[in-house]
């Protein structure tokens, strides 16, 4: 059943499966909550209550919010958590990786644990070295910005096919019902504005993070040359002994999708240690 949260004359859509604690999905820009579709079933089955939220201005989400940045999609997340009665871990893929670290800044009393799929959570910079020498890294970057400049839903599913190098079975369907998506009005309008925003607000608060946070990155992923040094500079910038890094070799931009047992693996372990039972 898809519930509806009320914020600000807007609604935010969600699905909740479960009962335990509480653990809120949030996913990457252009997508929707369907991109969890694998992951959701395995944290139910290990005892936990499941908020899989699309975005605003994604999927079931309404359109015409204010701002699109990590700071607004941070506070939808700390008022979900809330109105479901926290605490949670939240788990952001890519821009919601840097909007779980704001939520986790600014509300430590109900965000006990963030795991940051992919994400984008500093200010970024074109590696010129990377675009020479990592076709990967080249192709993905290119496409990246074709999409999000021009608003084309045909140009993001271009960037799609190497940003999940490994596809899964439902793949052809699922690419399908992504185009369509963003071809409703507006969808590619909020694309661009999330694809526009700085995460400079979520590199920010990363020295203000104090519980455990998890950075999953996909050995693959072609939006950075060397994803790994990406997820070492996240931690540097987290206080002393927050934060940790797993790597899934052969996984792109959305390892939730491409790699779930692998995440699943990851997470179980993770919310053992920062999800409070009763």
């Amino acid at each position: 059943m898809t519930h509806h949260l009320s914020i600000d004359q807007h609604s935010l859509a969600y699905d909740l499966e479960g009962e335990g604690p509480l653990v809120v999905l949030a996913h990457g820009m252009g997508d929707t909550r369907h991109s969890y579709r694998f992951v959701v079933p395995a944290l139910v089955a290990a005892g936990y209550r499941v908020a899989n939220v699309d975005l605003r201005g994604c999927g079931d989400s309404s359109l015409g919010w204010d701002g699109y940045s990590r700071t607004d999609i941070a506070g939808d997340l700390v008022a979900l958590v809330r109105h479901l009665g926290g605490p949670a871990v939240i788990m952001g893929q890519s821009i919601s990786g840097g909007a779980a670290t704001i939520a986790a800044a600014t509300a430590p009393d109900v965000v006990t644990g963030v795991i940051e799929l992919a994400p984008f959570t500093r200010t970024q910079s074109v590696s010129l070295g990377g675009l020479l020498r990592n076709r990967r890294y080249r192709t993905g970057t290119l496409r990246l910005v074709w999409a999000v400049t021009t608003g084309s839903s045909r140009g993001w599913a271009r960037y799609l096919d190497p940003a999940v190098p490994e596809k899964p079975a439902d793949w052809d369907a699922e690419l399908a019902r992504i185009v369509t998506t963003l071809d409703e009005d507006g969808r590619m309008k909020v694309l661009k504005a999330m694809g526009g925003s700085s995460p400079a607000d979520a590199g920010a608060r990363l020295p203000d993070v104090s519980c455990p946070v998890l950075v999953v990155e996909g050995s693959l992923d072609p939006d950075w040359a060397d994803p790994v040094a990406e997820a070492e500079l996240i931690l540097a910038d987290l206080p002393d002994g927050v934060g940790e890094i797993a790597v899934i070799e052969g996984a792109g931009h959305y390892p939730h999708t491409q790699t779930p047992d692998e995440v699943v693996a990851l997470t179980l372990p993770f919310l053992a240690r920062t999800l409070p039972r009763a």
